[in-house]
């Protein structure tokens, strides 16, 4: 029998890769978690957590400055200082580091620094060190992309890494791409006063999203002065004038700094994985079955390094799985139509399962449920009356195919539609429930009562 020095040994130390080492050792397992820069990795660092700080104080900034008479608040002089804004950022971010270091020594897992490379199925090599495990975790994450004829400099061009750690913000800004990440830093660019343009090439913004959605969406960011402008073809781009001149179908769009904010790809090359036999995707993405097993049988994937929604989340449900998996304590698969989907605009924007329009691609009859906000007492009281709840589902079975919200508070409303399809509920038993009042939540029941047309409000 091989002599192994651990029973798991994770190659990276993200959202995906901790929460798996945690697992793992709560199973009994020992375990070594590699990881090249900081624990927490994207997320925590320069991507979830720093980008929802920013926003935090943007949105209370424009709240208070745009809004503050209507509320009876007297406002002469409001202002954001944005070296203090970026040190708050990073005292989250700081706080939250330290945590994750903490529960390594809490569950016992050996940190390992430094660069790994997978050598064979039950190896990591980390510097002059090789790592012996019965199983290897492979959760090294994304990272972003550009498009052709577009080099990002990190000054004039730049992608999210360098927009969420910048020391101060431009006066003018272009952001090609309208997912997740674009509209977010839509939203905080804008709160702040900064003239910015969004260029999809896609017909709609947040284009993964349902249809009714995107539209509210664009309604929303029109009347906030966002310029929007979806079905844009970018063809290049080039710093000219103090800035960068962006080369369109539709002709030159100017600002001072452009953000790519087109997508992630996987970081799969260079670490060994073609080498032992695991098998990739043609975009790079790690194939992986629903126990996150790869092609190789002592290797698992998880994370963004896999696919699917590249969210924390998700990210760190995959952790979970695979070492129950390896641990042989199986609960429930990986199930990426329950992974719920948020995003930080204003509105936010936040879903899970089917859009409408999948649900009718998959040979559903559907029913649909759509409440809005501004019958809610509670969204009137909080001065945010826009978006709705809409629930899609089956028009024969009553079962909840998908839930999708577009307004305040979406990404904290959306966890109880999720349930509800984790448990496989029907929209009936979710109106049921007997929701606070005044809450936002009641838009939620209202919308699962409104599929049977038994809406109370509206």
């Amino acid at each position: 029998m091989p002599n192994f020095d651990f029973d798991v040994a994770i190659l990276g130390g993200g959202m995906g890769g901790y929460p798996a080492a945690i697992r793992a050792s709560q199973l009994g397992l020992k375990v070594a978690l590699v990881e090249a820069d900081k624990l927490g990795g994207t997320c925590l660092h320069i991507g979830c957590i720093p980008t929802k700080a920013l926003l935090e104080s943007s949105e209370l900034y424009h709240r208070v400055a745009a809004r503050g008479p209507e509320f009876g608040l007297k406002v002469e002089v409001v202002g954001y200082d944005y070296p203090r804004i970026a040190e708050r950022r990073d005292s989250v971010v700081g706080q939250l580091y330290k945590g994750v270091q903490y529960l390594m020594k809490k569950n016992k897992i050996e940190v390992v620094a430094g660069r790994g490379r997978v050598t064979d199925p039950n190896t990591i090599q980390v510097d002059s060190r090789p790592l012996k495990a019965k199983n290897l975790i492979v959760a090294t994450g994304s990272s972003p992309k550009t498009l052709p004829g577009i080099e990002i400099d990190g000054k004039f061009v730049i992608t999210s890494d360098h927009a969420v750690m910048a020391k101060d913000i431009p006066e003018s800004i272009v952001i090609i791409g309208a997912g997740a990440v674009g509209v977010e830093f839509a939203t905080f660019f804008n709160q702040l006063g900064v003239k910015v343009t969004v260029l999809e090439a896609l017909d709609r913004l947040v284009p993964l999203e349902d249809e009714d959605v995107s539209k509210e969406l664009l309604a929303a960011f029109k009347k906030a002065g966002i310029d929007c402008r979806p079905g844009v073809k970018v063809k290049g781009a080039k710093k000219a004038r103090d800035g960068v001149s962006v080369d369109t179908d539709q002709g030159e769009v100017w600002a001072k700094e452009l953000l790519v904010a087109v997508g992630r790809g996987a970081l799969s090359k260079e670490i060994g994985l073609e080498q032992v036999g695991v098998q990739l995707q043609p975009n790079g993405f790690i194939k992986v079955d629903e126990w996150m097993r790869t092609s190789v049988e002592s290797i698992h994937a998880i994370g963004d390094v896999v696919g699917g929604y590249l969210l924390a989340h998700a990210a760190s449900h995959e952790g979970i799985v695979a070492a129950e998996d390896i641990a042989g304590r199986r609960l429930a698969p990986m199930e990426q139509e329950l992974v719920t989907r948020c995003t930080y605009s204003h509105p936010q924007v936040a879903s899970v399962g089917l859009t409408e329009k999948q649900a009718r691609e998959k040979g559903h009859e559907v029913k649909i449920g759509k409440f809005p906000f501004s019958a809610i007492g509670r969204a009137q009281i909080h001065g945010e009356t826009a978006g709705f709840v809409k629930i899609v589902s089956d028009a024969k079975t009553g079962q909840m195919l998908g839930t999708h919200i577009i307004g305040q508070d979406a990404t904290e409303l959306i966890a109880e539609p999720a349930l509800t399809q984790l448990f496989q509920g029907d929209a009936w038993e979710l109106g049921r429930n007997i929701h606070p009042h005044p809450t936002l939540s009641e838009a939620v029941m209202e919308a699962a009562m409104a599929v049977d047309g038994h809406a109370i409000h509206f």
